[in-house]
């Protein structure tokens, strides 16, 4: 044994010396990051035939932005790993993980865009020497990253900051964050590939800055100051039309978006609180969109009835209510796929019955196929939701009062939420998620108390189908299909409550704000859409299969890496369930 031991000690330490040190690879990285930074003011293509005009010297078009950001984040971080002072809050856990997402979205993007203009322009002859030289320094920091040894740790108490610093941060967090989502929600629909780059850019640095911890320091801020985080939210969210330099073409995005979001967390608390797989409930989105549609004035409503927006939301919700109600107390006595397969009829069931009361097939209430159009926009104190104002001397479109309209309905329905969640209803709906059996073998009667959860939802989602109604001004039976191309559908709000987060409030947000944001701006994909959604999601379920926004014991239930963690990880998490 001595003797294998001396014979291999030369060897290995021959391997040390010849490997390259640390601090030489990360200049190799700062090289090829400068490189790329530089390339973003050189032309990369001759002709201006391709989207976006990258013909000019000294002035970034749009797709090098995205380049030239990636090199600078990229940048920043490894001059982080150096060690320079004033940089280190970045990586409190390591920068070697941080870098390689940085790094390997930076290449993916760069040589993306170059790959598109080589097949839009036909041919690598159409090449301009910025192309080139963004190529070899995107590809120069991936290589040195991949040879830098693994840096990770635990992240070291973060130093204490004045509080006027700390809510400095925090209100710079909250601009950069409303510079980047209006960004991507701006993105010319002519430019399919600006936002695929700017989606690949964004995705890769938002793993990173989670790898490297800063994602997890800034949430302690943010815990820390909750009332500032909240107005900042408030702030960022009502500035968000104020900064629109296209008036209304994209607002009508966000509107959608929040419709969606509020949808999919009616639905997290069928599938993420009370863990019920509900396959049906764009259905109850519906009901609150037809109940709404045929009392507010429509000159196609069999009613003729023209009730005020207030009375109107009643009554639609009121009907998802009744309707949650009707089909749960018989269904919910079923388990698992057997009451899948039966909200799955529901929605089916839902969507032929309003097709078919036409007058022919069935009684004249909905116009069949044709749904009920002319639905009359909103008017509240004296203002005209389908009319433009000025307000501040910038002129806001008809979409930006509903834009404001659905961050009040937002905000009502995550207020019940986290208020329903907390509550004793609330942990008996996770008692029922996690083990039925043996909640009700506690004495929680779980018949009931699933009904409530599938009655809370159904309303949450017609509540947001009134203002759908107003927003689309027509109703159609197609709206409300199990899946589709196009969001909100069953398929949709499911994958938006399970990619974001079950059982969390910031989750499905984002995951129905991604899964209605990508299929808008990807358009050109057509019968592709479904396909590169797949494979979303299957790298999602294999990387990250608790949700991107996910409580503590649902990490710690899927990532045996955690199953070490001291025991008051495992009592936060419980507190934080």
């Amino acid at each position: 044994m001595t003797t294998n031991t001396t014979a291999q000690t030369p060897q290995t330490a021959e391997t040390v010396k010849q490997a390259p040190a640390p601090t030489t690879l990360l200049y190799a990285v700062i090289a090829g990051s400068l490189l790329t930074i530089v390339s973003a003011f050189l032309a990369w293509t001759w002709t201006a035939e391709f989207p976006g005009d990258l013909t000019y010297y000294g002035s970034p078009a749009d797709l090098q932005y995205v380049t030239l950001a990636g090199g600078a984040l990229t940048l920043v971080h490894a001059l982080s790993a150096l060690g320079v002072k004033g940089l280190g809050w970045l990586t409190p856990n390591g920068s070697r993980k941080a870098l390689f997402f940085l790094t390997l979205g930076n290449l993916a993007a760069t040589w993306f865009t170059v790959l598109a203009i080589t097949v839009v322009l036909g041919g690598v002859v159409n090449l301009e020497p910025g192309a080139l030289v963004a190529l070899v320094g995107s590809l120069i920091p991936v290589i040195a990253v991949s040879k830098l040894p693994d840096d990770t740790r635990k992240a070291a108490p973060a130093k204490q900051l004045p509080s006027w610093a700390e809510i400095l941060i925090i209100t710079a967090v909250f601009a950069i964050g409303l510079f980047v989502i209006t960004y991507g929600i701006d993105t010319d629909d002519k430019e399919p590939q600006l936002f695929v780059a700017y989606l690949i850019t964004v995705g890769l640095a938002a793993f990173a800055l989670n790898k490297s911890g800063l994602f997890a320091r800034l949430g302690g801020l943010t815990a820390k100051y909750r009332q500032v985080t909240l107005i900042g939210t408030a702030a960022a969210a009502i500035a968000f039309p104020f900064i629109q330099q296209s008036g209304d073409t994209y607002t009508l995005i966000a509107v959608n978006i929040l419709i969606f979001a509020t949808v999919a967390l009616g639905l997290n608390v069928v599938v993420g609180l009370a863990g019920l797989l509900d396959l049906g409930y764009v259905a109850f989105l519906g009901v609150g969109a037809y109940a709404a549609a045929l009392v507010s004035g429509s000159t196609a409503s069999a009613f003729g009835i023209h009730l005020p927006f207030w009375a109107a939301v009643i009554v639609g919700a009121l009907a998802s209510l009744i309707f949650g109600v009707v089909i749960g107390a018989p269904t919910l006595r079923l388990r698992g796929d057997y009451l899948a397969i039966v909200t799955l009829g529901f929605g089916e069931i839902f969507r032929i019955a309003m097709g078919n009361l036409d007058g022919t097939s069935g009684p004249d209430i909905t116009n069949g196929p044709n749904g009920i159009p002319n639905i009359p926009h909103l008017e509240l104190f004296g203002w005209n939701f389908g009319e433009s104002h000025v307000v501040g001397g910038i002129t806001l479109g008809a979409y930006a009062n509903y834009y404001f309209l659905m961050l009040l309905v937002m905000a009502l329905v995550v207020v019940v939420f986290a208020r329903a969640g907390s509550s004793r209803i609330g942990r008996a709906w996770v008692a029922i998620r996690e083990d039925e059996t043996a909640a009700e073998a506690m004495g929680i009667n779980g018949f009931k108390v699933k009904l409530i959860a599938f009655a809370l939802g159904a309303t949450l989602a017609g509540l947001a189908g009134t203002v759908q109604a107003h927003v689309n001004s027509t109703v159609v039976p197609e709206n409300y299909v199990f899946a589709g191309p196009v969001p909100p559908n069953s398929a949709f709000l499911l994958a938006a409550v399970i990619l974001g987060g079950m059982g969390t409030i910031r989750g499905p947000i984002l995951g129905a704000a991604l899964l209605f944001l990508i299929p808008a701006k990807l358009a050109f994909l057509q019968d592709y859409q479904l396909l590169a959604f797949g494979i979303a999601l299957i790298l999602l379920m294999r990387f990250r299969p608790e949700g991107l926004i996910a409580n503590k014991r649902a990490q710690l239930e899927f990532h045996d890496d955690t199953a070490d963690q001291a025991p008051t990880d495992l009592a936060t998490a419980k507190a934080g369930a």
